[in-house]
């Protein structure tokens, strides 16, 4: 990595983290291979795989030489493993790319381009996203756009912390992150089971985040996510997302933050009573006592917990009727 090119056009990592992902792995990798930018360069870590992930990934890496590999032997988690590509990574901005998402040619060129146009305590670009299926059939889109391919809504950029804590705005995939930032943060968090929130939590207290309004990047939905699996009553996520609410009280310093806050573990309340995870729900409603008395629904909730009611079957029944009475293209909404 010449520091005169850096100069000129910085380079950027992107990190690409694979579990089982033998249907999807090439797409992804030569996703950022077609990059209309330079300076890249790509790290591919293999969690563990039983499919032929690895195999596929050794194929690639044959073809293209300059990518680095490295393949566990077993699952280390998500976040320890994206933390191993980070102490490899090199570049000025780093890309999280998961095996089954994949990069639009100009993804890279137009946020390396922004970052190095904004001025101030910039930590995160990222951008729109248009979610596709398991084939690679357009089924979402993360913000509405008119017909000029446009965000219909206002989306958060500067300080954004209030946001992050008010709702789930950023689709992960699209973000670039400084990698000064990621090391000052000592990386991905790896007692929790998932990344984003946990990063937005610690980055947004301290730095800004720019909204690039370009559709840059293709987000996979497929049936056994991250996404999927958090209504399920064995789910790790709901842990992790008690802890980061810690974080995030330990961080809020204006009344407008504490209710923020307050309206997000509201919710992980309702989906920790939906999957039975019934301690949970003790313990995210004692965390909300200490910002403000819970609401009527919220007591209702509460008091319901103690008789640890078998509701999951019936909650996974109305998500799924839900989505069959979905629009056919639907988006994310800023709530």
């Amino acid at each position: 990595m010449s520091p005169y090119l850096n100069r000129i056009k910085p380079w950027v990592s992107v990190i690409c983290t694979s579990y089982n992902h033998e249907a999807y792995i090439e797409q992804a990798l030569q996703s950022v291979v077609d990059q209309n930018y330079p300076n890249v360069e790509l790290i591919v870590i293999d969690n563990g795989s039983t499919d032929r992930s690895a195999e596929l990934i050794t194929s690639f890496v044959q073809t293209h030489q300059a990518v680095r590999f490295l393949k566990n032997l077993t699952n280390l988690g998500l976040n320890r493993a994206f933390n191993q590509g980070l102490a490899l990574a090199g570049g000025r901005y780093v890309i999280d790319l998961a095996a089954d998402d994949v990069l639009l040619p100009n993804r890279i060129a137009q946020q390396a381009d922004l970052f190095e146009q904004l001025s101030g305590p910039y930590a995160v670009v990222f951008s729109n996203a248009v979610y596709i299926d398991e084939q690679g059939k357009e089924i979402a889109i993360h913000y509405a756009v008119d017909s000029d391919g446009r965000a219909r809504t206002k989306v958060p950029s500067g300080d954004v912390f209030q946001q992050i804590l008010e709702s789930y705005f950023i689709c992960t995939p699209t973000m670039m992150m400084r990698r000064d930032v990621l090391n000052e943060l000592g990386g991905y968090d790896e007692t929790l089971s998932f990344e984003d929130f946990d990063f937005w939590v610690r980055s947004s207290r301290i730095y800004h985040y720019a909204y690039l309004d370009e559709v840059l990047t293709l987000k996979r939905r497929l049936p056994n996510s991250m996404q999927a699996q958090v209504v399920l009553p064995e789910n790790q996520l709901l842990s992790s997302s008690l802890a980061v609410c810690y974080k995030a009280f330990d961080r809020c310093t204006t009344p407008a933050e504490y209710q923020a806050l307050a309206g997000r573990i509201r919710k992980f309340i309702r989906k920790s009573f939906y999957t039975e995870q019934f301690e949970l729900v003790a313990q995210f409603g004692q965390l909300l006592q200490y910002i403000e008395q819970p609401d009527l629904l919220t007591n209702l909730i509460l008091s319901l917990n103690h008789f640890h009611p078998p509701v999951n079957s019936l909650y996974r029944h109305y998500l799924k009727w839900n989505r069959a009475h979905q629009s056919p293209y639907p988006q994310v909404k800023l709530v």
